[in-house]
C-alpha cells in the first residue's frame, strides 16, 4: 500500500528537519497577510504600485545582494520582475516614513513569533536537565548622526549614534527567545532586567560579564531558574563554612592554591546576599602572562598601575553558579560555559554577510528600514540555519554560519522574484537552498577540530554526572 500524500510529507520532514521551516516562511510570505500588516500599520492606504510585499522584498532581499544597494538600483529590481513595476526611486524613497517603519516592526515581530518556536533539535548532553538553556548576547555598531535621539551612541571619542542588537538565543531549540534592537548606550547590565523576565522553573541563563548582576541572579533564583556567569572581582564574596559565614579574600586565597579546579560555596553581595558556587580554574601559563601584558598596557595607557590582587585573579578563570553539584561538576561548569562563544560566531556571520553595520544613508528613516531589513533577514536566515545545524551535524560535519549566509547572499535576487510567483515555487526554492547549503555550507575538514567539536566531545564525556541530574526537569 503506498504512502499518502501527507504520510509522505511528514516521512520527508523527518528526514530534512528543515522542510517544516521552509513551510513557515512560505506562509509568513503570503500575500494577503503582508498586505494586512501594512493596512494595519497605514504604510499602505490607497491602491499603489508600492504594496506592501513589494517594499518588504526591496528593502530586504533587494538589499542584500551587494553590501551598499542605492534607492535607484532598487527601483530597477522592481521594474525586473515576471509582472514588472514601473517606480521612480524618488516615489521609493518617499515612502521610507514612520509608517514604513512601523510596518517592518511587525513583521519583525510577526517571524520572530512564528519562526522562532522550535522543539528541541540538538543534542542535549549536560544540559540535558534544563528545558530550557538562555545565552544572552549583543553586538553593536555605530549609525549616522541623524539618529542620535533615537539611538544615542556609548559617548565618549565613539560615535554619537549607534545601536545594539540584544540577542537571547535558545540553545537547545537553536532559535531566538528575545531580539531587539536597543540604544548603544542601555548598558547590558541594565538590559539583563529585560532578558531574565524569561526566567521560569529549571530554565538556565549563561552570562558574560557584560551581563553581570547580583539583582538579576536573586531574581533568576527567585524563579526557581538557574544562572552561570563569569566572576566580577569586585563583588563582595562571603564563604560559607559550616553553615556560617565567612569575609573572603579571594585573591589572598588563591594565591595560596596549588589545585588546578577549586570550589567553594559563597554568597555573593554586600546587600543581595545570593547564595551560589564559585568555580576558580587555573589557566596555562602562556593564557596568563598575555592577559598580565593586556593588564598593564591598559593600565599604563589610562594612568595607573594594576593591583597585585587583580594580577593574581588573572590567572583562573572565575565563575558563579547556583546549579547545584550534583548536576554539574566544577570541570563540567567550565565546559559549559565555553558554549556562550558560539553567539559571538552567530554575530560575525550577520556582520559579515548581512551587512549589518554597513549603512547606505544617512537619513533617519531610510536608515531605519534599511536596520530593520537587516533584522529580518538575521530572523529568516536563522530560523533556516536552525535545523540546517543538525542535519549537518547528523552526517558528522558542522555548519558554517558565515558560509550558509554567503550562500543565502548569492540567491537573494532568485528569492526575490519568487516572493512573487505561486507559492510551491517558493517552497521549491527554498527547499533547493537548503539542500545545497548542506554541501555548500559546511566547515572545511582539517586536522585541528572546530571549537564545537571539541565542546562536544567533552559533552559526551560527563555522562556520570547526569543519572542524579534527571529529576532536576521533572
Amino acid at each position: 500500500m503506498g504512502l499518502s500524500s501527507t504520510s509522505k510529507r511528514e516521512e520527508t520532514a523527518m528526514a530534512k528537519p528543515w522542510l517544516s521551516t521552509v513551510e513557515k516562511l512560505t506562509e509568513f510570505f503570503a500575500t494577503d497577510q503582508i498586505e494586512a500588516s501594512a493596512r494595519r500599520t497605514k504604510f499602505v492606504q490607497r491602491a499603489s504600485k508600492i504594496t506592501g510585499k513589494l517594499f518588504l522584498a526591496l528593502v530586504t532581499f533587494g538589499r542584500w545582494g551587494a553590501a551598499k544597494t542605492t534607492v535607484a538600483q532598487l527601483a530597477a529590481k522592481a521594474a525586473q520582475l515576471d509582472e514588472p513595476v514601473e517606480i521612480t526611486p524618488e516615489a521609493l524613497q518617499q515612502r521610507m516614513t514612520v509608517r514604513a517603519v512601523a510596518f517592518l516592526q511587525e513583521l519583525v515581530q510577526t517571524a520572530f513569533t512564528k519562526l522562532h518556536t522550535g522543539d528541541t533539535i540538538c543534542e542535549e548532553g549536560i544540559f540535558a536537565p534544563f528545558p530550557r538553556v538562555h545565552i544572552a548576547d549583543s553586538t553593536g555598531f555605530g549609525l549616522p548622526e541623524s539618529l542620535a535621539k533615537e539611538f544615542p551612541g556609548a559617548g565618549g571619542s565613539g560615535s554619537t549614534a549607534g545601536a545594539k542588537i540584544q540577542l537571547v538565543w535558545e540553545y537547545k531549540s537553536h532559535t531566538f527567545d528575545h531580539f531587539a534592537l536597543i540604544p548603544w548606550n542601555v548598558p547590558d547590565s541594565k538590559y539583563v532586567d529585560t532578558v531574565v523576565e524569561l526566567a521560569q522553573a529549571h530554565s538556565l541563563f549563561l552570562f558574560d560579564l557584560g551581563y553581570f548582576k547580583l539583582a538579576a541572579f536573586a531574581t533568576i533564583a527567585a524563579a526557581r531558574a538557574y544562572f552561570l556567569s563569569r566572576l566580577n572581582h569586585q563583588t563582595t564574596l562571603r564563604e560559607v563554612v559550616g553553615g556560617r559565614q565567612q569575609a573572603l579574600e579571594l585573591a589572598h586565597c588563591l594565591a595560596r592554591e596549588t589545585q588546578p579546579v577549586i570550589e567553594k560555596a559563597v554568597v555573593l553581595g554586600a546587600y543581595e546576599h545570593v547564595p551560589a558556587r564559585l568555580i576558580a580554574i587555573r589557566m596555562p601559563e602562556a593564557i596568563v602572562n598575555e592577559r598580565r601584558r593586556q593588564a598593564y598596557a591598559v593600565a599604563k595607557k589610562r594612568g595607573y598601575t594594576p593591583s597585585q590582587a587583580y594580577l593574581t585573579l588573572l590567572a583562573w578563570n572565575l565563575f558563579v553558579t547556583n546549579v547545584p553539584a550534583p548536576v554539574w561538576s566544577p570541570q563540567t561548569v567550565g565546559i559549559a560555559y565555553a558554549l556562550r562563544w558560539q553567539v559571538e560566531l552567530v554575530f560575525r556571520g550577520w556582520k559579515s554577510g548581512l551587512h549589518v553595520a554597513t549603512l547606505t544613508t544617512t537619513t533617519k528613516y531610510s536608515t531605519l528600514c534599511y536596520l530593520y531589513g537587516r533584522m529580518l533577514l538575521i530572523l529568516l536566515t536563522s530560523a533556516l540555519s536552525s535545523p540546517l545545524r543538525v542535519t549537518v551535524w547528523q552526517q558528522h560535519r558542522e555548519l558554517s554560519m558565515f558560509k550558509f549566509v554567503r550562500h543565502c547572499q548569492a540567491h537573494a535576487d532568485p528569492w526575490l522574484h519568487c516572493l512573487f510567483r505561486p507559492p510551491l515555487q517558493l517552497i521549491t526554492f527554498l527547499s533547493r537552498l537548503c539542500a545545497t547549503a548542506e554541501r555548500l555550507g559546511r566547515k572545511a575538514i582539517r586536522k585541528r577540530r572546530t571549537s564545537a567539536q571539541r565542546l562536544r566531545e567533552s559533552l559526551g564525556r560527563q555522562g556520570d554526572f547526569f543519572e542524579p541530574a534527571l529529576a532536576l526537569a521533572a
